[in-house]
């Protein structure tokens, strides 16, 4: 069975969209986990659904002044040598990121391991999170066609195409 690891979190817009791959993923034959932070609204979101589940630790990182900054490069890190072990531990064939900064050092870490990347952007401009992790990726999904002007985004290959939707339980919804 082919095994995909599903990342991103600190929002629910960063989450909702990788429920929305579930059955199609299911369907295609592909055993799911997911990496995220260990208290982010994905922890919930995800358990709730039954798929395994692995917190990691991630920092935010800011553009402004915080004390918080001291450590949170530090919580990246201890994040990535996780992400690491959880890769090795996994297997996964092939790592989807939706961004948010919990992704990065999972992102980093399927790099490491020469594990395909296919990161979605579903803002116009690349979020901070999904612009340190386009260098490792192998695609770049998009919303928009103006996102691919984003000048790393020519370091890899870019699919056009509209952000994951929940399909509809009843056609008559």
């Amino acid at each position: 069975m082919k095994k995909i690891v599903l990342t991103g979190g600190g929002t629910a817009g960063h989450v909702t969209p990788n429920i929305a791959l579930l059955p199609s993923l299911k369907e295609a034959g592909y055993e799911v986990f997911y990496i995220g932070s260990y208290t982010g609204i994905e922890k919930t979101l995800i358990e709730d659904l039954g798929i395994p589940y692995y917190g990691i630790s991630s920092g935010k990182l800011r553009r402004y002044r915080s004390l918080k900054n001291l450590s949170d490069p530090f919580r990246v890190l201890h994040g990535l040598f996780q992400a690491k072990r959880l890769m090795k531990k996994i297997k996964p064939d092939i790592v989807f990121s939706k961004g948010g900064f919990v992704s990065v050092p999972v992102v980093l870490a399927a790099g490491s391991r020469h594990i395909p990347v296919i990161i979605h952007e579903s803002d116009m401009t690349p979020g901070l999170a999904n612009k340190i992790a386009i260098k490792g990726a192998k695609k770049v999904c998009c919303n928009f066609p103006e996102t691919m002007k984003y000048r790393r985004l020519y370091q890899c290959g870019q699919i056009y195409l509209a952000k994951p939707a929940h399909r509809r339980r009843n056609p008559g919804q």
